[in-house]
């Protein structure tokens, strides 16, 4: 059918629907005179916009003034932050009122897997910010430039949670992925980086070892009730105590030593849920280390993923327990960030 026909026939079609929606009823005979109580109100659904087509698969709109991708992936799909999903079909240019737009229903190429390679997700991790910069301390403005550069440069900060569905297959993720991480739980994350990630609204978690709350260095429970009803930060488990959860102690037997790493697994997802009404979806091991016996107690919590310090990126196929992550040293330029942000790797021809 040529596509001024179809035009005319939804034109139609709608016309006569609207038409068929404004005409008045009959009126039916009276039955008797008792007054009936009145019927229930539904509140009237929300206006989503002129929907032109639609398949199982896509639908076709026209965008209203001030309409933009993640106005429109709210309005349509529930979830502002799949805008990507709308600009990967209709470009990046601003969306003009009467503008055709194609939404994709539904999640693309959940696998990443694209034309001479697939997508990776590198995970950053930092750990303290300060007004000079050491090997583990980045200062606000090293902090700032990074951030910034993520967002000159077309990252898109993604959640744990995004990428945990990613992983199982669940959820594609946008070209450029990148998850940020913070962590111990120092008070510098309040002071310094958080209002930084808030200016630009990225997501990022820290992972809060439970014993150091209370320490003058360290971030409160109010700082963290703040920083979590933001929407922004989440905050995850990172030990009880910081201890090596693969090294023994001298003479510890094996029910001591499974009953020490239990302790030092449940206590801080308890502590979390408890204060910040928050549950544990990832755990990041002390020093990166982990074992089998560690990864029975992460499953028996309910724990999705878990986080090492071994650098490089997490593709679709990456062990949900042993994700990858690059440390951010406060002693390295700008160049050396940017090559932690590897998003994708190639396959060699064949």
């Amino acid at each position: 059918m040529p596509v001024s026909h179809l035009r005319s026939w939804l034109v139609l079609a709608a016309t006569v629907a609207v038409l068929g929606g404004c005409a008045t009823p009959a009126v039916p005979p009276a039955a008797d005179t008792t007054p009936a109580p009145p019927p229930a109100v539904a509140a009237p659904p929300p206006a989503r916009g002129p929907v032109i087509a639609r398949s199982d698969d896509f639908a076709i709109v026209l965008a209203r003034a001030g309409d933009t991708p993640a106005i429109l992936a709210e309005r349509y799909l529930g979830d502002a932050t799949r805008a990507w999903w709308l600009t990967e079909y209709n470009g990046d240019a601003p969306l003009q009122p009467g503008q055709y737009v194609v939404v994709p229903l539904k999640s693309r190429n959940p696998t990443g897997i694209r034309t001479g390679g697939y997508q990776t997700v590198p995970i950053l991790c930092y750990h303290r910010f300060g007004s000079r910069g050491s090997r583990l301390t980045v200062t606000g403005q090293d902090f700032q430039a990074q951030m910034e550069y993520l967002a000159r440069n077309d990252y898109h900060v993604i959640t744990l949670r995004q990428l945990a569905a990613f992983i199982e297959g669940n959820e594609a993720l946008p070209p450029k992925s990148v998850v940020i991480t913070i962590d111990d739980g120092y008070r510098s994350n309040y002071e310094i980086a958080y209002p930084i990630l808030k200016r630009l609204d990225f997501p990022a978690t820290v992972f809060l070892y439970s014993d150091f709350v209370g320490a003058p260095d360290a971030l409160t429970w109010t700082q963290m009730k703040t920083m979590a009803g933001s929407g922004l930060i989440d905050i995850q488990p990172h030990s009880k105590t910081h201890a090596n959860l693969t090294l023994r102690l001298p003479g510890e037997t094996d029910a001591r030593y499974r009953e020490r790493v239990r302790r030092e697994v449940d206590t801080p997802v308890v502590a979390i849920r408890e204060r910040l009404d928050t549950i544990s979806l990832t755990y990041a091991y002390p020093y990166g280390d982990v074992n089998e016996s560690v990864i029975e107690l992460l499953v028996r919590q309910n724990i999705r993923l878990g986080v090492t310090v071994t650098p490089g990126g997490n593709a679709f196929f990456a062990y949900p327990y042993m994700l990858h992550r690059s440390m951010v040293f406060g002693d390295e330029d700008l160049g050396a960030f940017r090559a932690k942000l590897a998003t994708f790797t190639r396959t060699p021809a064949h």
